[in-house]
């Protein structure tokens, strides 16, 4: 639902009924606008949606996770997802180790009453300190069980890595891809999924044999109507495993 958070602010409702008229069969929430956890429950139960999960910012999981537990189990959400950090927090290898501990412990909170909690990264995360990646430094310093890992295509590509090798890499801790093409424009931005530069194939069965259990199409920023991505996104992906 980040794809489309403009229209979403707007008429979060009529903005979740496209989406599932574009043939997706499930959502992640990038916030809930206002309505309540019965009238989402309701409005997605009509359309036929599943929340998969739920990105809460960092702030929010400090100051109200129980509420946030609490919300998204009632949601049927498997997954709370830590979306993003604050330069602050990640300006160096200590950084990494601090808030790999922090969200461990977020992560056993989450597991303990039912949730899975992941990590999602952008390119930030893949700058090296003592020839170990930040997100490396994460992953390996909080427990596996606690801290799963929502991979994105898009920025490991554009930060130089190649995203199906590092799907791998952490293979049985990757349960959610967001996928998203790199542009073959200099510079590259954002692109429907199929449309780039980017080899879903081996993407797509890196990412089976790894374990993940859901593909998320995410576009940060889209040429037009971001409805009309979307449409591109899911038939490019339904021609891709068909």
């Amino acid at each position: 639902m980040y794809t489309v958070r403009e229209a979403a602010a707007e008429d979060f409702p009529g903005a979740l009924r496209r989406v599932a008229e574009l043939g997706y069969d499930a959502v992640e929430l990038a916030g809930m606008h206002d309505l309540s956890v019965t009238e989402l429950g309701q409005l997605l139960t009509d359309l036929g949606l599943k929340v998969v999960s739920g990105h809460v910012p960092l702030p929010d999981l400090r100051s109200s996770l129980e509420q946030r537990i609490e919300t998204y189990l009632a949601l049927g959400a498997d997954y709370l997802v830590c979306p993003w950090l604050p330069p602050e927090e990640r300006s160096n290898e200590d950084g990494f180790r601090s808030i790999a501990a922090e969200l461990d412990q977020i992560g056993a909170r989450c597991r303990a009453q039912g949730l899975q909690f992941c990590y999602h990264h952008h390119d930030f995360e893949l700058v090296q300190f003592s020839g170990k990646y930040g997100l490396d430094i994460l992953l390996l310093n909080s427990d596996p069980a606690h801290v799963q890992l929502e991979a994105d295509t898009y920025w490991l590509k554009v930060a130089g890595v190649d995203p199906a090798d590092y799907i791998h890499r952490w293979s049985g801790r990757v349960p959610l891809v967001h996928i998203k093409d790199v542009t073959a424009s200099e510079p590259p931005t954002f692109g429907e999924v199929g449309s780039g530069i980017l080899d879903w194939d081996e993407i797509l069965k890196t990412s089976k044999k790894a374990g993940t259990k859901w593909y998320i199409v995410e576009q940060d920023r889209c040429p037009g109507d971001p409805f009309a991505s979307l449409q591109i996104s899911i038939e490019n992906y339904r021609q891709l495993v068909s």
